[in-house]
């Protein structure tokens, strides 16, 4: 098996914005609150990071940012993903001489190709990137899914070490891990998915809700790694409330409303994301006042 980048809560972090410009003031105490948190990764300009509207020059600062303010506490994991193959292999060069640890490729989008595409996508880029790869299969946005087959074929690849899973699929996921092993590192995409999938072999989650629920997260996936899957799904329970209202609206829009009302950063984003529907935002209010999340 190889070694994974890192095992436990990765959060996929916002990326905070004020006057359309990236308030790194705000990003440097999300850092801070993630490494108190037990975070073991962060994905910076990822899906939830709002990667797609986001210059080239932002993602290298925001890269570059994270590696220094994290300063070892955590793996750096830089979303590099793109519907063109060799963009995709410049923004991997960016990270690697930005300071990251690790790197997050999605399927490729709109364009989408076939499963010998996907093999050939993925491929190129680690061929040529120094950093290890996480596969990123979340065919809800993107239109396309890898197969179990497939990822038996990237599996062998020695810079492909892992893939984060959101196809909310848990017996196309347990046919994967049949078929691959020990050779990939798996972590879910959907925080509801956690403690199924780490049941059956995954090492962690990349988490939209330890945006806000950190230590809740690392939690989690300790329990998990621990054996505890009955204290672990009890704990999930807990937060499924959560974990849903989440994703009323397409991520970010639902988490980024919650850190403004959770007094963490001002809750702007790029079109075409547009604020919260009034009912959901009232809504998921109601929710993170029950966990006690309301900016005091």
């Amino acid at each position: 098996m190889r070694s994974p980048i890192f095992t436990g809560s990765g959060t996929a972090i916002v990326t905070p914005l004020a006057g359309d410009k990236i308030d790194f003031g705000a990003f440097a105490r999300m850092v801070e609150a993630q490494a108190a948190g037990g975070t073991a990764a962060l994905i910076v300009c990822g899906t939830t990071g709002e990667g797609a509207t986001l210059s080239p020059a932002e993602h290298e600062a925001l890269f570059r940012f994270a590696a220094e303010r994290a300063a070892g506490r955590m793996k750096i994991i830089a979303g590099i993903g793109s519907n063109d193959t060799a963009a995709a292999l410049d923004m991997a060069h960016v990270a690697e001489q930005a300071g990251a640890d690790g790197l997050l490729m999605v399927t490729p989008y709109y364009n989408k190709t076939t499963q010998a595409g996907l093999v050939e996508h993925f491929t190129y880029v680690a061929d040529r990137a120094e950093l290890p790869l996480i596969v990123y299969n979340v065919p809800s946005r993107t239109g396309v899914g890898v197969t179990p087959e497939t990822y038996a074929i990237l599996a062998d690849h020695p810079n492909i070490s892992g893939v984060k899973e959101a196809n909310g699929d848990i017996a196309a996921f347990a046919r994967t891990k049949a078929l691959c092993g020990d050779k990939l590192t798996f972590y879910s995409g959907n925080d509801s998915d956690t403690v199924a999938m780490m049941a059956l072999g995954a090492k962690g989650v990349i988490s939209v809700a330890s945006n806000l629920v950190p230590g809740a997260v690392s939690r989690l996936c300790a329990l998990c790694l621990a054996g505890d899957f009955t204290a672990a799904a009890a704990l999930s329970e807990q937060y499924m409330d959560l974990f849903t209202a989440l994703f009323w609206e397409v991520n970010p829009i639902p988490v980024k409303t919650a850190m403004a009302l959770a007094g963490q950063c001002g809750g702007e984003m790029r079109l075409p994301l547009v604020p919260m529907s009034p009912a959901h935002r009232d809504a998921l209010r109601e929710v993170m006042e029950r966990h006690g999340l309301l900016q005091a």
